[in-house]
Parts: C-alpha cells; structure tokens; sequence
C-alpha cells in the first residue's frame, strides 16, 4: 500500500517536467516552420571571431591575404581576435599578444574597412574552472587597463568574453563601464549568455548546470545599453535536432530584436565549429540553421539595419560552414533549398 501511494504522488511529480519540456520542444519546432522573406540576409554587419593564432607569432602575412579573399566576399563587418587570456588576477601579459603589431599592420593594409577587436576573457585552469574575480575591484581596474593598452596597440575596440555570467551580476556593467571611459568611442561588444527564453526557464537549468545558461532578459538589456555589439551565443543549446536549434534560434533572435536599440549591432552567433562534447549537438547544431533561423525571425520581425551573423570561430570553420554562411546568409536566393525549411527533422 505505501509503495502504491509513493508511485501515485510521484507520477505527477515526474510528468509535470517532462510535459514542460515537450511543450518547449513543439514551441521551439513550431518556430523554426515557413520560408523566409526574400529580403532577409546579410546587412553586412557580420562577424568573426579568431583565435590567438593571429597574435602570437603562429600566423603570417600570407594567411591574412587567404582569409582576407573569403572575408571580401562576406557580410563581415568586424573581427574579433584573441588576445588575452586575461591571468587570474586580470592583468593582461604583453607575451600573450607578441605579434599584434604586425597582424594588425597586415591587416589595415588588405582588409581596411574591416574592424580589429581585441577579444579578452579569463583563463580557465585544467579543471575547467575560471579564477578571474570580476568583483575584485583590483581585478576590475587591471582588465581595463589591459583592454586600454591594446586599444594604444592599435586595435578598433575590445571584445569580452566573460564566462559564466550570473544574471544579475554588477561587476559585467562595472567592467563595461569603466572601460567606455577608458578607450572613449573605440567599438565596446561583448559575448553574452542566452536570454531566458520562457519566464522560469532560468531556475531549472541552473539547478542542473550548477551556473546560469539564460540572462533575464532585463539584464541583457543592461549589457546591451553599455556597448556598442552584443553577441549572443547560441549555440550549446541543448537541443538535439536541427529544427528545434532552428527554433531555438529564431526565438533567441526575436528576443534580442525587442531588448536591443536600433542603434546598437546585434549578432546570432553561429556554431561554425564541430566539438560541442556531445554528439547530438554538433548534428543539431549548424550554420546553415542559425541562419535561418535568423532569417526566420527576421521575416516576422521586419526589416533591421544593424543585425549580423557571428562565426564561431576562424580555426575550426570547415569549407561546409563558410559555403553554409554564404549560401545561406550572404546570398541565400541563390541556393533555393534555403528557403524550405518545413522538411527538416
């Protein structure tokens, strides 16, 4: 008899989640259904990030020309190299970015109209764990004055990337803050976390993850109002088949479209890498698709000047996703299978 009274206050218990999270997927899927408007695609405020490559002596004049071919032929508007990582206490070693000046003369000589910025975020130990107090005053006023130097260096702006963010936290905006003061009218973005898609969605998934996924959408906002570009990264999303990363796209787009100014830039980042840790994620999960989702979202949405697709990231892009970016992005009327989306599983 108890046994039979446990299983019967457990059961809904169980169903209630998982009736959540099957409503969540019909929702996500119900999205990511339709053709795009023809209009929809590349405003030529895209970007890209790069690896550390470019600044630490690896990479050459030679494969600034290279990229610099395919990058004329895109929407990219702005890149974003690594430079840091920042060390734990937030100072910025002028060893980690040796071969800046060069990249970036290089670069101002083939590439002039596309904009250099300094990614910067924190190291991360072989326990996957990241030391950088942001809180820390101290660590606050040394991240500024590294993001300071590098703009001296020559670079257009400073890109951060924070990783995890709480939503809520006031040391992000204190950072961004002091660093407008610091480089003036230089390009400020940053990466930013997922925005709650659904009210509540945040608890849960912190709960699981130990750390938040999703900002509110209040303070995404507040980050938003700070810089110049926010950058959201959808990818990693948990989501196990490409239509419903379609949707979660097109959801995270339509936000992202409400939250920030039309004279701010706002980017759908774009997994154009293969090792999510999961094998679910890196078939779900594409360029082609966070294009159309993009596009998708834009098509109920209507026209916005400053929007772009984000790649993530130059070292792991294969030829399939730069063909998938063009195809779909750059020139998506010329490949018509972009525009049916209805068949995807």
């Amino acid at each position: 008899m108890n046994t039979r009274r446990v299983l019967r206050w457990a059961a809904p218990v169980v169903a209630v989640p998982i009736v959540l999270v099957l409503a969540a997927a019909v929702a996500l899927r119900v999205q990511y259904t339709g053709s795009p408007a023809a209009w929809t695609g590349t405003t030529g405020h895209d970007a890209l990030w790069m690896g550390h490559a470019w600044v630490d002596g690896r990479r050459t004049a030679a494969d600034v020309d290279t990229l610099a071919v395919r990058i004329r032929a895109s929407g990219i508007k702005d890149v974003y190299v690594h430079s840091g990582p920042l060390a734990y206490d937030g100072t910025l070693p002028p060893d980690r970015y040796p071969n800046a000046r060069n990249f970036l003369k290089w670069w101002r000589e083939r590439l002039p109209g596309v904009r250099v910025s300094a990614w910067l975020g924190q190291t991360v130990n072989d326990n996957g764990l990241h030391h950088l107090d942001l809180a820390d005053p101290a660590a606050q006023a040394r991240v500024v004055a590294g993001a300071r130097t590098l703009v001296g260096l020559g670079f257009d702006g400073v890109h951060y990337d924070f990783e995890p963010v709480p939503s809520g936290d006031a040391a992000l905006p204190a950072v961004l803050r002091e660093t407008r003061r610091a480089i003036g009218d230089r390009l400020l973005s940053v990466s930013t976390q997922q925005i709650e898609p659904l009210p509540g969605a945040r608890a849960p998934s912190r709960l699981i993850i130990g750390h938040d996924k999703y900002w509110t959408p209040a303070y995404f906002r507040q980050i938003a109002d700070l810089t110049d570009q926010v950058a959201i990264m959808t990818y990693d999303s948990w989501t196990p088949l490409g239509s419903l990363y379609g949707g979660h796209v097109v959801r995270q787009t339509t936000l992202g479209m409400d939250l920030v100014p039309e004279d701010k830039t706002l980017l759908i980042g774009a997994p154009a890498y293969h090792d999510h840790g999961m094998p679910l994620g890196d078939r779900a999960e594409s360029v082609a698709v966070a294009a159309e989702g993009a596009r998708l979202a834009l098509s109920e949405h209507g026209p916005r000047t400053a929007i772009g697709l984000a790649l993530y990231i130059d070292f792991a892009a294969t030829e399939e996703d730069w063909r998938e970016y063009e195809d779909g992005w750059v020139r998506p009327g010329r490949n018509a299978e972009s525009s049916a989306v209805s068949g995807v599983p």
